[in-house]
């Protein structure tokens, strides 16, 4: 806000609400009401967003400084062949052409990430040449350029075939080979944290993803040897915590944080899943149990959605087939206490590095949507200048998209797939989420720039077609993010006028 009174306006709040509370309205009624109201504080948006939810620290600063021992010329024409066969292959599906590789598309693959390893595999020796490469960005629009800098020896995951598909489905040579190099990475006392992140970047195969997860997120311990019981502890700590507060979901301090909880759950997907009493059951004392340990931000809608991907990716652990549909009763008591154990601690760990996302008045989404209006701004203008004519505010759909991480606009399947990368990205879910939402934004422009108005631009960035999205589409989006993160992350100013 710009004055002193709309600061102190800003900061009202009905503190008899239960955080997080959104009145239901239909979608028609909601742009209506954004659009003639003038909204002045935070609460007032949040208010009228009624359908917002319907439709190692060590390792990671080596990890940051990894881009570092680039040359910058050969990966971004490495970058630049693979991101060109994609888009040669997305054609062909657009026009129902067979999308089949061809050997020479799959020899150029293979000849890029050849490269690619080879620069990221010398640690010292190069010098970034910046006679071309950034200097030259500067020349093209941003959105439209098609090279990415890299930073590990499986960046750019962007694959003919989807890999990790939930059902466990046939993989195809490349697949097993890189699930062959995870399994010797895992197989040793005292795995590299810092070479699984660099693996793990472009995708994990499902046969390893949940110990990796494990692994990534600082849940367990690296040492082979200190795991089953540090397994055993945490597992212990939380059903300890199940005993001391659960009973007490009913007091009449509690009550209302549970009766939101309660409710919000039925409306999360997949259904198939979600609707299982089992796994209600489970996600209530997972989201209680947290709420009542973090009275900072208490619970707020948006973090239900986030335990839907470990319980998803803890349960591969335990079967051959696919996740959505199976009957989560089967499973044995002692199984089912594993998983969910397991998914509140992994779940904890994401939340302590993005919590003022959720604190009173959501400061980290706040400021995230503003460097997202800001970077937009500066990539695509043309973007950001339509959205402003329409009178489409950046919190009116970003909101949603750093508070539910672009899970309600992505199927689980590429959540899954994203979140490899966010788990092995430094911060991934607190700063590189931001520069993905920036590279899903101009991923539309098209589509954007041909809505004429503010209702036909809501409609569209509150459903977004990505319903047959797949590996592929996560992985050049990924690999935009990335080349925006490069180019602007440690830049901010660099291409300002």
């Amino acid at each position: 806000m710009s004055s002193d009174g709309g600061k102190k306006q800003f900061w009202r709040r009905n503190v008899s609400k239960v955080p997080g509370s959104l009145l239901k309205a239909n979608s028609k009624p909601l742009l209506v009401s954004i659009r003639t109201k003038k909204v002045q504080t935070f609460q007032e948006f949040e208010s009228i967003t009624s359908d917002a939810w319907d439709v190692g620290d060590d390792d990671d600063d080596l990890l940051a400084m990894a881009a570092q021992n680039l040359n910058t010329d050969v990966v971004m024409e490495t970058a630049n062949k693979v991101i060109q066969i994609h888009s040669k292959l997305q054609e062909q599906k657009q026009q129902d052409k067979p999308t089949e590789a061809t050997p020479e598309q799959l020899n150029n693959l293979e000849e890029a990430d050849s490269n690619v390893e080879n620069i990221v595999k010398s640690d010292t020796g190069f010098e970034l040449d910046t006679s071309t490469g950034l200097n030259d960005l500067e020349k093209t629009p941003l959105q439209r350029q098609q090279s990415v800098p890299s930073r590990s020896p499986t960046l750019l995951a962007a694959r003919i075939a989807d890999q990790n598909p939930l059902d466990g489905s046939l993989m195809t040579e490349r697949e097993i080979t890189r699930l062959e190099k995870f399994r010797q990475l895992l197989a040793g006392p005292n795995p590299d944290l810092e070479e699984l992140r660099k693996l793990s970047w472009s995708g994990i195969p499902r046969q390893v993803r949940p110990i990796t997860w494990k692994l990534l997120s600082g849940y367990l311990p690296a040492n082979v040897e200190r795991r089953e019981s540090t397994l055993q502890r945490k597992r212990a700590e939380y059903f300890a915590f199940i005993e001391q507060y659960y009973d007490s979901r009913n007091d009449e301090h509690h009550q209302d944080t549970y009766r939101q909880i309660a409710i919000d759950i039925p409306r999360m997907t997949p259904e198939s899943l979600i609707l299982q009493p089992k796994v209600r059951e489970i996600f209530e004392r997972i989201l209680f149990i947290w709420a009542i340990r973090h009275p900072a931000s208490g619970y707020v809608q948006g973090i239900n959605d986030l335990v839907t991907p470990f319980f998803v990716v803890f349960v591969f652990e335990y079967i051959e087939g696919e996740v959505e549909n199976f009957d989560v009763s089967s499973l044995s008591d002692e199984v089912l206490q594993n998983i969910e154990a397991d998914s509140f601690w992994c779940m904890s760990k994401l939340l302590d590095g993005i919590q003022d996302n959720y604190t009173f008045a959501q400061p980290g989404i706040q400021k995230k949507v503003k460097a997202l209006q800001e970077l937009v701004s500066r990539i695509d203008e043309q973007v950001h200048k339509h959205l402003q004519q329409s009178e489409v505010e950046y919190l009116q759909f970003a909101f949603r998209w750093m508070n539910n991480l672009l899970m309600r606009e992505l199927p689980l399947r590429c959540t899954i797939r994203l979140w490899d990368t966010y788990q092995s990205e430094p911060e991934g879910f607190s700063h590189f989420h931001l520069y993905v939402c920036a590279a899903f934004l101009v991923r539309w422009r098209k589509e954007l720039l041909e809505e004429r108005d503010f209702q036909g631009l809501m409609i569209l960035l509150q459903n977004l077609p990505t319903m047959h999205w797949g590996n592929e589409e996560i992985s050049i989006l990924l690999a935009e993010a990335y080349r925006l993160k490069y180019a602007f992350a440690d830049a901010p100013n660099h291409y300002k006028r």
